[in-house]
């Protein structure tokens, strides 16, 4: 028989009669809209790409909302409506560009570095604009926060109803599986947000009402979502919207009026990130304004080729749309290896790069992350170049951007050993701030026992610029510039105009403190700022939702699942951290490991079910004992290994302390009083535990193990004490 889930105003939602249905598809429908929306508003509002985590937390806090308050009435329309209206703001063009502008208002700041930040000589107006982007993030925050309240209450009521709880539990972790992957495949495709919001109304049609005005309504409202969501995939003006597995790429033509190079400009994330440039002789000559003679052919995609007397290999990684490689092909280089991580960044350099660099046979493209290349490649070359792999994203649940562990002191020993005899290393990169310089510099100096060369070159028709550091054979590349009397000349005139000044002072960045845009280890005063409107945002909900664990009902057992949340989640991170050290920051890798995860709690559900008697004493062991394992384990040394062998290693090792973790958590889970509670402590714990990931800003990522141990030892501390004879039965009937 149907399920009556709640009355509202005369209207009955009624769910798919089928209760484990029901779990499955809300399971898959939160996750895959958790999942969209951190996607979405990190990418139109681009400070979001940088603290991603700001999604995820409001979004578990609004589920963990969700299930303590489960037993107030659902209403799917008070989903509905919030999200209508953060799809119209962003299909607006005028507001999504507003709100974008909060990543301005907040870089103000200027403790977290982004790219196009703003600038404020006046400490009246940086308060004015710092609280205006807090005000609008907070107003973000509860649009967040109320989508998932719903989708949490009817996820808590499904579970704490259900007869057979492992069972039930298990449908919910395959139904999330199930969304993670459905928003990587359509991510692998490139599908717009339109097509996210398609599957998500196909989702909720089963969750609507079945009779009456009501249902019109949330039809209705399904229908503008997706009609306004094509509008908010789109971009006046643009050649070319893609959006790719990691970030939306928008194609424009140069706007003649605009001194930018380039007859094509791409975004990302709404900034300019690279023009495509043709910098052949014939068409250089043939605009001498626009194109000063004095500068062909010593732009920044051709000086790294003159610092090297006969370069035949040359690796290019950071490639983009092909300049660097076209410099190479200029010079006659035989054999060009391009990196680039960004498939569709690939795609547009083949179709409208005028010079076709990707069509030569010279030019051998590998669509991955640098850090993964320099692990598995055993080949030497002549000029190695670090283009401006300056990124504008971070992988989905960590705080390091996707080029943060290409500058740390492993990466570049990895890269230098793949340097000819007589090979150099060229590294360019936008440092906005000196201690970036200071940071590049010391650690090639570390790396390499020698001071780098250093000198910025300018923006120009050429190249948008950046500092240069060069390294490996000094001697041949000094000799190389001092036979180039052009190059020599202008050279001089870079350090003379802008010096950078160096002090070797700054912190270099590492595997385990991959910051490279923090000046100190220290968490930046905006994630503070943030906690404090996650403050705000809790006490508006005590108030609006009035749930039970913020009047005094907080029990041992609430103790206990919010330490396997807060637990649960930052091992998490560590995972995804630890295994793009070795496997590269992909969006495979990011993917993997979280099924990998996600698997490994059916595993315990399945070992739970069919083992009943397990000493629950023996799991805790063996689970802060893998962590603390873990914690003194190098995973880097088995980059030299096949990628897949190395892939089910470090899947297997990260993804261990999962397994007992899922079993500690399914056995409290299967005999807690209240489940709905139970969860949403949880959950509530996971968003203590994302805010915590900050602390890996002082102490570093590894550091993350140890506190991982000790939140899963005072979940053992915490839980409620059953009797072993009592608890056995309980399973076997409920498995």
């Amino acid at each position: 028989m149907p399920v009556t889930v709640a009355k509202e105003n005369q209207e009955v939602y009624i769910a798919p009669a089928h209760r484990t249905w029901a779990l499955f598809l809300v399971s898959v429908l939160g996750l895959f809209l958790e999942m969209l929306l951190i996607r979405w508003i990190s990418t139109e509002i681009r400070i979001f790409a940088y603290l991603q985590n700001t999604v995820l937390v409001v979004c578990f806090l609004g589920l963990g909302l969700g299930c303590f308050t489960c037993r107030q009435p659902i209403v799917m329309r008070n989903l509905l409506l919030p999200l209508f209206i953060l799809v119209l703001i962003m299909a607006v063009p005028i507001t999504r560009k507003f709100l974008g502008n909060i990543s301005e208002m907040l870089s103000l700041l200027g403790d977290l570095v982004i790219w196009h930040y703003a600038l404020s000589a006046s400490p009246v107006n940086t308060i004015l604009y710092v609280c205006l982007g807090l005000f609008l993030t907070y107003l973000l925050m509860v649009l967040l926060l109320d989508i998932f309240v719903p989708l949490g209450r009817l996820l808590g009521r499904l579970l704490a109803d259900h007869p057979r709880t492992i069972w039930a539990y298990s449908v919910n972790i395959a139904g999330s599986l199930l969304g993670t992957w459905l928003f990587v495949v359509l991510s692998v495709y490139y599908q717009p947000p339109v097509t996210w919001f398609v599957v998500v109304a196909g989702l909720m049609v089963f969750f609507l009402y079945k009779k009456g005005r009501g249902r019109q309504l949330n039809l209705l409202l399904l229908m503008g979502i997706i009609v306004l969501s094509w509008f908010a995939g789109r971009e006046p003006g643009s050649l070319r919207v893609i959006w790719s597995p990691y970030q939306k790429l928008v194609l424009k033509e140069r706007d003649p009026d605009i001194l930018v190079p380039g007859k094509y400009i791409i975004t990302v994330n709404n900034t300019g990130y690279q023009g495509i440039l043709d910098l052949r002789g014939q068409y250089l000559q043939s605009d001498p304004q626009r194109y000063p003679p004095e500068m062909n052919g010593f732009s920044q995609y051709d000086i790294p080729l003159l610092l090297h007397p006969n370069p035949r290999t040359f690796l290019i990684v950071g490639a983009g749309s092909g300049n660097d490689a076209a410099g190479g092909l200029r010079h006659g280089v035989k054999k060009i290896t391009a990196v680039e991580i960004d498939p569709a960044i690939i795609a547009l350099g083949r179709s409208f790069h005028p010079e076709k660099p990707y069509s030569s046979p010279a030019v051998r493209l590998i669509n991955d992350d640098a850090r993964s290349y320099f692990a598995t490649s055993n080949k030497k070359y002549d000029v190695i170049s670090f283009g401006l792999l300056d990124s504008h994203t971070t992988t989905a649940m960590t705080n390091a951007r996707l080029d943060h562990y290409v500058y740390t002191r492993e990466s570049i020993s990895r890269a230098k050993s793949l340097l000819a005899d007589g090979g150099i290393m060229v590294l360019s990169f936008e440092a906005q701030k000196p201690y970036i310089a200071d940071r590049m510099a010391g650690v090639l100096k570390e790396v390499f026992g020698a001071e780098p060369i250093c000198f910025r070159v300018p923006g120009s028709n050429y190249g948008w610029g950046g500092v240069f550091f060069i390294a490996g054979d000094l001697a041949t590349a000094r000799r190389q510039v001092a036979q180039n009397p052009g190059l020599a000349t202008l050279i001089a005139k870079w350090q003379k105009e802008d010096p950078i000044s160096l002090s070797h002072t700054t912190k270099i960045a590492t595997d385990d403190w991959p910051y490279i845009y923090l000046k100190t280890p220290r968490i930046p005063l905006l994630y503070f700022l943030l906690a404090g409107l996650m403050l705000l945002l809790v006490l508006r909900s005590w108030k609006h939702f009035r749930p039970v664990f913020l009047k005094g009902g907080w029990t041992r057992s609430h103790w206990h699942f919010f330490f396997l949340g807060a637990a649960f989640l930052l091992l998490e991170v560590q995972n995804i951290s630890k295994a793009s050290v070795v496997l590269g920051n992909t969006w495979e890798v990011n993917a993997v490991i979280i099924s990998g995860v996600l698997a490994m709690i059916l595993v315990a559900n399945l070992l739970a079910a069919e083992f009943p008697t397990m000493p629950l004493g023996v799991v805790y062991a063996a689970l802060c004992g893998s962590c603390l394992a873990l914690y003194f384990v190098d995973l880097s040394r088995l980059a030299f290994l096949p990628y897949a062998t190395k892939a089910i290693l470090v899947g297997g090792l990260t993804t261990l302390p999962m397994l007992f973790s899922g079993l500690v958590f399914i056995r409290s889970f299967a005999v807690a009083a209240g489940k709905d509670q139970a969860l949403g402590a949880n959950l509530l714990g996971a968003l203590v535990g994302a805010l915590l990931q900050s602390v890996t800003f002082v102490t570093g990522i590894q550091a993350l193990l140890l506190l991982v141990a000790a939140l899963y030892f005072l979940s053992l501390l915490t839980r409620p004490r059953l009797a072993e004879g009592q608890l056995t039965p309980t399973l076997r009937k409920i498995g």
